[in-house]
């Protein structure tokens, strides 16, 4: 008799949305809502942080490690509700005296900390627009071209880097001589700036109140710029009542951030939508604790992760999938990490790229040896247009792909385009547009104000519409091959990626109007380990050897062995030894890959690839 598999038990997790309403209209299209409607909140989420300041006053609101005269990261400092509340209206006070507003508002250069968090409270309380911009434009790039472009279309009053010595460079060749600098530390010959402290030790007057009391829904709390690819990135206009409103709505998808004093430990940057509105916005919005964790999901960054996971006890934990990956590595040996993380834990979310089955298995088997039973995996499907978040899954059988239902108060729109059903929204937490760029406005909306986001969507099961909807790919991504057959990029790219787990983090899909597809894939730091070649070897030479190799032609072989057609066949595919450029928009600053920014400054390989000149290329062998 054949043994039945017991039913996998998950640690208790309540999901908000459970069913959803639908409507059909003319031409195929569909409206999608949830069941549930949007619950009042306040307008502005600085209300929230005031209420806690005043409830919680001694509750630590951001934490960040020390950093030591030898460069070493060391014991905590913690800044309270009550400390912040009165940081951020004595900074308020300094910026109105600044001449600075809409159309001067606040550029922060450089990366998370507790000086640049409590500025973004000073520049919310005090109704001054910010933008935190990308730390690579300043101190990666060299020819500041993107950080030109953010600077010009913003037109900043004021500046601010958390240290001279890294920025200066920087801010000498982009920042107009009419700006104020404000630094961290330091300061720059030749140019007059303000110390951090200043603003600090500014005495908050009435005009404070009065400020912040004039901040509405619809008044301007950020601009957010998109990652950007062929073209130069986007400003993203984020409103108080848009932020606010979707803060409120996590919470509904997500009851857990709110029944107890959320903890998170994150490094996500706060350029980016998912750092910046959706984990900053979360602490604030339900009092929560921030531990600001200064690793990065490399394999040396993730050291640093490690050992504040060791010590540190999240109540949800975010991250990206080469994030979990290597946290998933180290829990099979690492005890202590494994008995921390998983001692509160009530879920793990991922977000910007896809998650590999044996990601997912690794950290399953970990939580079911430590504590007897699964975290649940959440994900869904959110764009800095959105605030971020839109949809989410509301079931713990979760698949690859998978993103769920929509968030309350959210109405989706599922048209049909060409041969794909595109997903379009309209909400509270939908942006009004991109700052300064009227025409790119006009395109990104239809004839009914719904966002149109080029992602394409199918039902998880047509059956049980309350399941919600699975990711189908970028519309746009899709291309035909010179026989005429379209090739949808998505799927394609998830079966490839899932293929080749655990030695592939991305692949981009090659064959526009040629005969047959090919692949650029991405290697992860696994393939080191699988070339058998010591640490100092080059991710050249650990890609070209023979292990590497041998291990790809299998895969492809098998891939090829199950394809269906042109459409779905790797016909030859190549290890990419030179890792994605952020200077050239192939790689966004949360890690994944941008398809077509890569087969535009990458051509030349693509050409390669396919008429047969490039070295180590893996065909199918039959």
């Amino acid at each position: 008799m054949t043994a039945t598999p017991s039913t996998p038990r998950y640690r208790p997790l309540r999901f908000g949305v459970t069913e959803v309403r639908t409507r059909a209209a003319d031409n195929g299209v569909v409206y999608v809502e949830a069941a549930q409607a949007l619950q009042p909140h306040p307008v502005r989420l600085t209300e929230r942080l005031a209420h806690w300041a005043q409830v919680a006053p001694e509750r630590t609101w951001m934490a960040q490690r020390v950093k030591n005269a030898d460069g070493s990261l060391g014991e905590w400092r913690h800044i309270s509700y009550s400390q912040a509340w009165a940081a951020a209206r004595s900074i308020a006070q300094a910026l109105l005296g600044m001449n600075l507003g809409t159309e001067r508002p606040v550029a922060i250069l450089s990366e998370n900390d507790l000086d640049h968090a409590l500025l973004s409270l000073g520049c919310l309380v005090a109704g001054v627009p910010q933008c935190t911009v990308s730390t690579a434009y300043s101190t990666i790039s060299q020819d500041y071209d993107k950080l030109r472009h953010v600077l010009d279309t913003l037109t900043p009053g004021l500046v601010f880097a958390s240290d001279a010595r890294r920025f200066a460079r920087a801010i000498g060749a982009t920042v107009a001589s009419d700006v104020h600098v404000v630094l961290g530390s330091g300061s720059i010959e030749g140019r007059r700036t303000t110390p951090f402290s200043e603003l600090l030790a500014t005495p908050a007057t009435p005009a404070v109140d009065a400020a912040h009391s004039a901040i509405t829904a619809d008044s301007i709390a950020k601009f957010m710029f998109t990652s950007g690819s062929t073209k130069l990135p986007k400003a993203v206009i984020v409103t108080h009542g848009m932020w606010a409103a979707n803060l409120q709505q996590m919470n509904q998808s997500m009851p857990v951030l709110a029944e107890e004093p959320l903890v998170l430990v994150d490094w996500l940057p706060w350029n980016h939508t998912f750092g910046g509105n959706h984990n900053f916005g979360i602490v604030i919005y339900n009092g929560g604790t921030l531990y600001l964790d200064e690793g990065k999901p490399t394999p040396t960054g993730m050291a640093e992760t490690i050992r504040n996971l060791r010590e540190i006890a999240p109540t949800v934990y975010f991250n990206v999938p080469t994030g979990f990956e290597v946290i998933a590595q180290a829990m099979k040996t690492d005890d202590q990490l494994r008995k921390n993380l998983l001692s509160r834990v009530k879920m793990f979310f991922f977000a910007a790229a896809a998650l590999s089955q044996p990601i997912w298995d690794a950290l399953f088997e970990s939580a079911e040896r430590e504590v007897g039973e699964r975290i649940v995996m959440n994900t869904g499907l959110g764009m800095t247009e959105g605030c971020p978040f839109c949809l989410a899954v509301n079931s713990p059988d979760v698949q690859a792909g998978d993103i769920g239902v929509p968030t309350p108060g959210l109405q989706l729109k599922l048209v049909p385009v060409d041969g794909k059903i595109e997903v379009r929204y309209r909400g509270p937490n939908i942006t009004p547009g991109y700052w300064r760029n009227p025409e790119a406005t006009r395109e990104a909306f239809d004839e009914e104000g719904f966002y149109c986001s080029g992602d394409a969507v199918k039902w998880i099961d047509e059956n049980d519409l309350n399941k919600g909807l699975k990711f189908d790919g970028r519309i746009a991504e899709d291309f035909k091959l010179s026989t005429g057959t379209f090739v949808s990029v998505g799927p394609m790219r998830a079966k490839i990626i899932a293929a080749c787990a655990p030695y592939v983090q991305d692949a981009v899909l090659t064959g526009i109007n040629l005969k047959e597809v090919g692949a650029l894939l991405l290697p992860t730091a696994a393939c080191r380990t699988l070339s058998g070649l010591p640490a100092t070897a080059g991710l050249q030479e650990v890609v070209q050897s023979a292990p590497v190799q041998q291990h790809f032609q299998k895969v492809l072989n098998q891939l090829a062995a199950q394809a269906t057609g042109s459409a779905t066949r790797v016909a030859r595919a190549h290890l990419m030894a030179e890792p994605p450029s952020l200077d050239k928009g192939e790689i966004t600053d949360k890690g994944s890959i941008n398809q077509r920014a890569v087969l535009q400054h990458r051509a030349h390989l693509v050409n390669a690839l396919h008429d047969g000149s490039l070295p180590f290329t893996i065909v199918p062998q039959h």
